[in-house]
């Protein structure tokens, strides 16, 4: 390991211990709670469902692997990727006489392994097998067909087909709990040829043979690109009595150009305080005013970039980013999509390097990114939220004792693109002191535990960008990226609480932390 770096990593969790002990200096931020104070239930939203890249890809045993984390630590509920219907998971084909040729094998392989894990399906229909394509069009290295259906009754029979499959062995109690979304992204042309109405046309048709199977099961969309068709779908819907039980839509935190004249992409995140969270407000008051106002909304696809070659998703900046995103649409959202779980995703091709901008939580090997953090705290916090006058944090409660998340999201002020920012060393700067403090616990032993990510702390891309950047990893680096970066508490000590005892601590905070204290029975 690199001794400056391990020497960096002492310091920072020496001067934790005892900021943590030490009630001196004046706070800047007082984060104050009672624990007899009950907010009621808190809303996990957060983690219903988690974003991947296409069907094939979940046939993998590495991407297995990194779904069994992210559903064990981050707690994700439902699945959901593109490609389901491509032609390398064999659906559909012909005969000489044009007769349809149903082969759901490969589907049945990656359905029978996400539903072992614990997960359910949150099924996006696309895109078209090219025996049933209407023209050739495709995005994607792996050249997923954008085109309409050639044939709107073949394409309804085999919908109907692979839901009674489904039905035939899963079991329906089990298929009513799944959601049923049509295509990706119809109003971007990369992603749809067909344009709005003939979309309309194959989810009237899409939901049609879904309900056919049970009247139980969910369909919705338009899965869009940046919140758009909303009114529309909905209008579409009511006015010709085509089923639709959840409004679903993207959105992502940066602007500018996808590439510039040279190839390379120039993306900015966007630092107003309303990117992503006014978004879901404005969709939430869409459905609102409109003749469907208790449509559930599920953001099915978001994130800081669109691109899967924007280092700021590999950056400490991610965690603190997500947790103040999620926190301004509490309420608002019935789900939000993280995009995606793991960096083994091929839109571009195969990864060119360890961490080269990917989506994931994880990369391709298996190490946890800033971002993966802030998913692993929420998942620990109890199921009773306290309440709080903070903006920035959560506290709840459980059996076990008392959980408070907390963070700084500080935007970096800058003229440059993502690409460039975040490919070097960024040392954040300091917040201040943040005084937690928690009244009325029971009295009792505990043990406090501290949980930071920030720079340098539980920080694997900072830790790569200190070895040069490599193209590859040795097993040695790896592992040694693994213990750097594997989440164990920062500090930890026992608490004797008397009764009618406040707990009380300071903490040093530098921009961008994030930290999650708990204290356990």
């Amino acid at each position: 390991m690199n001794r400056l770096l391990l020497l960096s990593y002492v310091l920072l969790a020496t001067s934790i211990v005892v900021s943590a002990q030490s009630l001196t200096s004046s706070p800047r931020r007082v984060i104050a709670v009672d624990y007899s104070q009950v907010k009621g239930q808190q809303n996990k939203f957060f983690r219903l469902v988690v974003g991947a890249g296409r069907a094939a890809e979940g046939l993998r045993a590495d991407w297995q692997r990194d779904l069994d984390v992210v559903h064990r630590e981050c707690g994700f509920k439902y699945i959901r990727f593109h490609g389901l219907l491509q032609d390398e998971m064999g659906v559909y084909s012909e005969d000489k006489q044009g007769q349809a040729i149903y082969n759901f094998q490969y589907v049945d392989a990656l359905y029978d392994a996400i539903l072992k894990t614990g997960i359910k399906p949150f099924v996006e229909l696309s895109f078209m097998p090219q025996a049933l394509a209407s023209g050739s069009k495709t995005v994607f290295w792996w050249k997923g067909n954008i085109t309409p259906p050639k044939d709107y009754g073949k394409w309804e029979r085999l919908i109907q087909a692979l839901v009674q499959h489904w039905t035939e062995r899963y079991g329906a109690e089990e298929v009513k709990q799944w959601f049923f979304e049509v295509w990706n992204e119809p109003n971007l042309d990369i992603f749809w040829s067909g344009g709005q109405a003939e979309y309309f046309k194959l989810y009237k048709v899409t939901a049609r043979a879904i309900k056919s199977i049970s009247p139980d099961y969910r369909v919705g969309g338009p899965a869009t690109a940046g919140h758009a068709w909303v009114a529309e779908t909905i209008n579409f819907a009511t006015k010709n009595h085509v089923p639709l039980d959840f409004i679903s839509t993207h959105d992502y935190g940066v602007q500018g150009i996808g590439v510039d004249e040279s190839g390379t992409q120039q993306l900015s995140l966007i630092t107003e305080p309303e990117a992503i969270i006014g978004g879901v407000k404005g969709v939430r008051a869409e459905i609102a005013s409109s003749s469907m106002p208790g449509l559930p909304l599920h953001y099915t696809e978001w994130s800081t970039s669109y691109s899967p070659r924007d280092p700021v998703h590999d950056s400490y900046i991610s965690a603190p980013y997500i947790l103040s995103k999620l926190k301004g649409v509490e309420g608002r959202a019935d789900s939000m999509s993280y995009w995606t779980f793991t960096d083994i995703f091929e839109e571009n091709g195969p990864v060119p390097s360890p961490f080269h901008g990917g989506f994931g939580l994880l990369n391709f090997a298996g190490l946890r990114k800033p971002a993966f953090y802030a998913y692993q705290f929420l998942n620990r916090l109890g199921n009773l939220e306290l309440a709080s006058s903070d903006s920035d944090s959560w506290a709840c409660r459980d059996s076990h004792g008392v959980q408070i998340l907390f963070w700084n999201f500080t935007p970096p002020v800058t003229k440059e693109s993502d690409q460039k920012l975040f490919k070097r060393d960024l040392p954040p700067g300091d917040f201040g002191q943040v005084r937690v403090s928690v009244a009325r616990i029971p009295a009792g032993s505990y043990q406090a535990k501290v949980y930071q990510v920030g720079y340098h702390v539980n920080d694997v891309y900072d830790d790569y960008l200190q070895l040069g950047s490599p193209t590859a990893l040795q097993p040695a680096q790896l592992q040694r990226l693994r213990e750097r970066n594997d989440g164990r508490p920062v500090d930890t000590a026992r608490v004797q609480i008397r009764a009618g005892q406040t707990f009380t601590r300071n903490f040093t905070m530098r921009e961008n932390d994030v930290y999650l204290i708990t204290l356990e029975r």
